[in-house]
């Protein structure tokens, strides 16, 4: 679809915007011809059309005041003059009308809506409509969760609708290209999507762990079927929650990333450190944000280092205590409402919560590979440009050196730099060595000079 084509329905939109602007002005200001509420003008039809905005105003079944508040912080982005009415002075007072709102801005010829002017669309007319207002800008709201639009801090001292109504850059883009939204990962969102280039062959895991794991791809492709035809959904919670164990550098985090490459998923990594927070309630919010904005997007939540957050529940002897067990019941709760799929990994499955492992659908052991699956990892990394000396004994390495896939690329890192720095791809044993014993060294252990 051509970019005029996504502009049609925006369009009708900010048509139909200007038309309520200027009959709840009129109706405001007791002009003649303008007797009739805004409401009573016809909203646009949106049934037939397939753009990203109708697509948008349809499955999140938005009311005719979310549209309003939706094209309102719009406008300045696309149809500013649809805002100019807002110039309109006072003639008792000789000034701009303070129940309009918005701003001024220095390098901005156009008027910019703030809280206070979609409150005077609302609400002006009709008092009793500060309830729909309030609904529109509370928290739940889906467009302040999905955040599309928000409502700016005001300067202190200032009442709270004086903060401007602000259209996210990135959903305006999407409306008018249909380019697909990739949340921002800041605090408001704490979570990052991920992907690899790699594929299954680049992840050496044994037959168990495999098996397990393609029980989630299974759950992926036909969990719908299952739930709905079969009539599972009466039995059993949407949704698919599993914990990854073991050493790191084990393929926890790869797997998880081929799992949404396999089925098409996106594969977002919860970022633990923005999350968790020292005041009471805090951590709950921050996580609300993800599951809220998740919650009808079909994503794979990952959260490495999830003992952090999921860890064990102690003895209430505390308030602290007290909170987090509370907490901790919290998260649980939310991850068994996600109808997606949640994998939680952990270095030590012993420090995650009984309540959790109990109620996950699998828990998958990544153990450290043994000498053969190692030996095909180190022949997996250095089947590229880079390679090994001949006369390197690639097993007796992997039969020698216990290392994860995850420390092998760190080899194979260190090792190409080595060789490109003497203008090369070969790489020695000196150089293979080399590396090794940086990885060692980050495990406190050491190994003999002449050990080959």
């Amino acid at each position: 679809m051509q970019t005029e084509g996504l502009l049609n329905d925006i369009q009708a939109e900010l048509n139909w915007l200007q038309e309520v602007i200027q009959q709840a002005v009129g109706f405001y200001l007791l002009h003649d011809g303008y007797e009739k509420n805004w409401t009573e003008l016809p909203v646009p039809d949106l049934t037939d059309s397939v753009s990203p905005y109708a697509d948008t105003v349809k499955n999140w079944n938005l009311s005719v005041y979310e549209r309003i508040a939706l094209a309102l912080a719009m406008a300045p982005h696309i149809r500013p003059e649809v805002l100019d009415v807002f110039f309109g002075r006072n003639q008792l007072t000789d000034r701009p009308f303070t129940e309009f709102g918005g701003y001024l801005e220095k390098n901005h010829p156009g008027f910019i809506p703030s809280g206070q002017t979609l409150s005077f669309l609302l609400t002006a007319n009709d008092l009793s409509k500060t309830i729909e207002l309030s609904r529109v800008l509370a928290d739940e709201s889906v467009l302040i969760k999905e955040k599309v639009i928000s409502l700016g801090e005001p300067e202190a001292g200032l009442p709270a609708l004086d903060g401007q109504l602000i259209m996210n850059k990135q959903w305006v883009r999407y409306f008018i290209t249909g380019e697909k939204m990739v949340p921002t990962h800041d605090p408001a969102f704490p979570a990052q999507k991920i992907s690899t280039l790699m594929d299954w062959e680049d992840v050496v895991l044994d037959h168990v762990t495999l098996s397990h794991v393609n029980e989630i791809t299974t759950w992926i492709t036909h969990g719908e079927i299952l739930l709905q035809d079969w009539g599972l959904i009466r039995k059993i919670k949407p949704g698919y929650r599993v914990l990854f164990y073991g050493p790191p550098g084990t393929g926890k985090t790869l797997t998880a990333t081929l799992i949404g490459k396999q089925t098409g998923r996106d594969v977002y990594r919860v970022d633990v450190s923005l999350v968790v927070d020292k005041y009471i309630g805090e951590t709950e919010k921050n996580l609300s944000r993800i599951f809220d904005i998740a919650m009808d997007k079909d994503w794979i939540l990952f959260f490495d280092e999830a003992d952090a957050l999921f860890g064990k529940r102690t003895a209430a002897s505390s308030s602290n205590d007290r909170h987090a067990n509370q907490q901790t019941s919290y998260l649980l709760q939310r991850i068994e409402d996600y109808p997606g799929v949640v994998i939680l990994a952990t270095n030590l499955k012993a420090n995650m919560d009984d309540a959790f492992t109990r109620r996950f659908q699998g828990m998958i052991h990544f153990a450290m590979p043994d000498t053969d699956e190692r030996f095909t990892l180190w022949k997996n990394a250095f089947s590229g440009k880079c390679r090994l000396h001949p006369d390197i004994d690639v097993y007796h390495i992997a039969e020698t050196f216990e290392l994860s896939g995850g420390a092998i690329i760190n080899v194979l890192r260190y090792c190409a730099m080595s060789a490109i720095s003497r203008n090369d791809n070969i790489v020695t044993q000196a150089e293979l060595l080399a590396g090794i014993r940086r990885e060692y060294k980050k495990d406190n252990k050491t190994f003999g000079v002449n050990i080959l």
